[in-house]
């Protein structure tokens, strides 16, 4: 196993070929899928020709429990396609059972220290919907700021789509600040 980062309750590791039934089941819980593409399952297929590779590839962790090992969902830090490669994307997705617990908040803390201090990252971002009120909190916990509101061309609209969409960043000099 490949640990890419450690906090207090977490390990954050690279993924390998054996994580195809962790995130199969992960991508496929409605409620965890609820902001993303409206709670449709995703086919095995998805996961093992697209999903799994892009995540072996880099810039994605899987989150485990450190004391019991127990797989709870993702984070990711790299930056957006396209974009800058000092401007990283944070993002997350955690199992239901992971809610509410604070894991969501804590990687991404630990993420967004290493962007600023290991990266050289001048700014970190985020990106959920409007509605998205708990993911919203975790940014807001972690220090990322509202940036701007917009709105996406959703080719199949879900619920909530018609609200828009946030992003959230803390900049260096603001990261500085408070650490």
């Amino acid at each position: 196993m490949h640990v890419y980062l450690e906090t207090e309750r977490l390990v954050l590791r690279r993924f390998t070929p054996s994580d195809e039934d962790r995130l199969y089941t992960l991508h496929n819980d409605p409620e965890v899928m609820r902001y993303l593409n409206g709670g449709k399952p995703t086919p095995r297929e998805v996961i093992v020709e697209r999903t799994l590779p892009r995540f072996i590839g880099g810039g994605f962790f899987a989150a485990e429990e450190k004391t019991t090992g127990d797989f709870l969902g993702w984070f990711h830090l790299r930056p957006a396609d396209g974009g800058p490669a000092d401007e990283p994307e944070l993002g997350y997705r955690l199992r239901k059972a992971a809610w509410g617990k604070g894991y969501a908040t804590e990687g991404s803390r630990a993420l967004i220290d290493q962007a600023f201090t290991e990266l050289d990252a001048r700014r970190v971002f985020a990106q959920t919907m409007m509605v998205n009120l708990g993911s919203r909190r975790v940014m807001e916990k972690c220090g990322l700021r509202l940036a701007r509101t917009f709105r996406l061309d959703w080719p199949e609209p879900i619920p909530g789509s018609e609200h828009g969409e946030v992003e959230y960043e803390i900049t260096r000099a603001a990261w500085e600040a408070t650490s």
